[in-house]
């Protein structure tokens, strides 16, 4: 109980957390400076065991957050995503297995976990994705009927484009995302089809201007509410750490007073 406790106070102290983000991005700067073709055999072996070294610290991290919390440790899906990622890191990457040595970049998506504002943004994106493929879904049928129409339209004249139902998917997406959408695609079309304009301005108008902002919307929305959500749950935690000192004070008061009448009766 007692290594519990010390384990609890050195994994949830603030210096601790500082130390393990440094590591993280000390270790990322090894990874990307180890797939340099220009440095020598020495200094690729001296990154290695620097390596070895930052990943000893994860594993260390690891084991005492398991002493600190035991299987409360695996209730939280990002402590699960920690030992995922030093899991894998740990996996040898020699012979067959080397292709695993690419995965230790993973190492740095620890920083999500690490970094509460970035822990965050990525809750607020997971919560927005239920209304993301709300979204998604109506932008698909909006491309659908586009792709039907322009093949229906424009395909005779301009089958590289509008061809198929395929082709046309991807030029309209080109449209959506502003690519070379005018002087490449839709002027040329327009001398053809004077009245195309009619067709691509209400697509652009719907699909880039509104449709997409619905993305944007549903996403800030979410993380406001896991920015709410979180801020109650520090003021929760908080008002409880408040009240127990309150407890503590009182009871540090009632044994005063009850040492005080234990004295009093020797007299």
């Amino acid at each position: 109980m007692q290594l519990q406790t010390k384990a609890l106070a050195l994994v949830e102290a603030k210096w601790f957390s500082t130390l393990i983000i440094s590591v993280i991005l000390f270790n990322a700067a090894i990874l990307g400076l180890q797939t340099s073709k220009s440095i020598s055999s020495e200094t690729i072996s001296f990154l290695d065991l620097l390596d070895q070294l930052c990943l000893s610290i994860f594993v260390v991290e690891i084991l005492l957050k398991l002493t600190a919390y035991h299987h409360k440790f695996f209730r939280s899906g990002w402590n699960v995503f920690d030992f995922l990622i030093v899991a894998i890191s740990l996996l040898p990457t020699t012979g067959e297995l080397a292709v695993l040595r690419a995965l230790r970049i993973l190492r740095l998506l620890r920083l999500i976990n690490a970094v509460p504002s970035m822990r965050r943004v990525v809750n607020g994106m997971l919560k927005a994705i239920p209304g993301v493929f709300s979204v998604g879904a109506l932008l698909a049928i909006l491309f659908y009927i586009g792709a039907v129409m322009s093949t229906s339209l424009f395909g005779a004249d301009f089958p590289e484009w509008f061809g198929s139902i395929g082709a046309s998917l991807y030029t309209l997406f080109q449209i959506m995302t502003f690519e070379s959408w005018s002087m490449g695609i839709v002027r040329p079309v327009m001398e053809v089809y004077p009245y195309s304009w009619l067709f691509f301005i209400p697509f652009i108008v719907v699909t880039s201007f509104t449709v997409l902002n619905l993305f944007i919307g549903i996403i800030i929305d979410a993380m406001n509410q896991a920015k709410e959500e979180e801020t109650n749950a520090e003021a929760h935690e908080q008002s409880n750490y408040n009240n127990i000192n309150e407890m503590k004070q009182d009871m540090q008061v009632l044994k005063a007073q009850l040492a005080q009448l234990l004295e009093q009766q020797k007299r």
